[in-house]
């Protein structure tokens, strides 16, 4: 099969290749996915997981990209739940080789299954920021009907997705970004934007939950916003500024099978929309990798037709 490798660290970007690949093996309570669309982070490379396995040793060459949408091509002994030629989407382990690949093997835990109605490439843009998002603002932030949420990144791949849960679940959304994100972030329904160029974080006033995706001074300068009883959520970094009265809380999103088909219900009944910037052959992959590459939106990969 072919699929996309990256061989040394130090190459960075231009480790990067299109090559042909051994057909991945389904061990034990695993399925092989025909992958239709992928997804990716731009930052996977930093990851120690795309060179190690999980005991330390050196995996490589290794396939990045860890989100796809796909159907079923095969079963692993023991594996139940799901079938050949079901149509999936979820995530792939962080220490195994991922979705830029023709074929790519998964937990079967990790996959969900997706309606025939919904976009391979749309379902493809939802994995790491719909349950990033969700995560986030419910599991660690607790928000509720009637609060007042900040989120950091409104526009982006992960922000976007929380504005609209937030909105969905009857909050009140503040967002920041840059200026050219305002009229995305309007659009999705946030209450008040703050152009971070232009405006200060404390123009927000007090607020019961940060959900922060951006990090750095942002995230810093937010911790004094929230409320006694409220959590400062951050994705991007560790918060090394602590709420005075309320919870501080940095996490890595979890796979989540009964999450992703609620998130792949709300994408069909047109509650839930993820921004995909462009769509690019897998050929193509290592360009999109670039930093200038980066469009507004997240890029997939679409590795199949149908």
């Amino acid at each position: 099969m072919q699929a996309i490798t990256v061989r040394d660290r130090a190459a960075g970007l231009g480790g990067l290749s299109l090559m042909e690949m051994p057909y991945p093996h389904a061990a034990e309570n695993d399925v092989v996915v025909q992958v239709h669309a992928a997804g990716f982070t731009r930052g996977e490379l930093d990851w120690p997981g795309t060179w190690t396995d999980r005991a330390g040793n050196d995996r490589t060459p290794s396939v990045p990209g860890h989100e796809l949408s796909g159907v079923v091509a095969e079963l692993g002994y023991g594996t139940t739940g799901l079938t050949v030629g079901q149509r999936v989407f979820g995530l792939t382990d962080w220490t195994r080789n991922g979705a830029l690949a023709e074929y790519t093997a998964v937990e079967a835990r990790n996959l969900a299954p997706l309606p025939s109605d919904v976009d391979h490439v749309m379902a493809a843009a939802l994995p790491i920021s719909g349950l990033t998002a969700w995560q986030g603002l419910f599991d660690h932030g607790r928000l509720t009907t009637g609060r007042t949420v900040l989120i950091h990144g409104a526009a982006g791949g992960v922000g976007s997705i929380a504005v609209q849960l937030a909105r969905d679940a009857g909050a009140r959304v503040i967002g920041t970004g840059r200026a050219a994100g305002r009229d995305v972030a309007l659009g999705l329904g946030v209450d008040v934007f703050l152009d971070l160029q232009t405006d200060r974080v404390e123009d927000a006033g007090e607020v019961d939950v940060v959900f922060d995706a951006i990090g750095g001074e942002v995230l810093d300068r937010s911790a004094p916003l929230v409320r006694a009883g409220g959590t400062l959520v951050a994705v991007a970094m560790p918060p090394t500024v602590q709420p005075k009265d309320g919870w501080a809380v940095f996490f890595v999103v979890e796979p989540d099978r009964v999450r992703l088909m609620d998130l792949a219900r709300r994408l069909r009944d047109g509650r839930l929309k993820p921004i995909v910037g462009a769509v690019r052959p897998l050929a193509e992959a290592p360009d999109a990798f670039a930093p200038d590459r980066r469009t507004r939106g997240k890029t997939i990969i679409r590795v199949a037709e149908g």
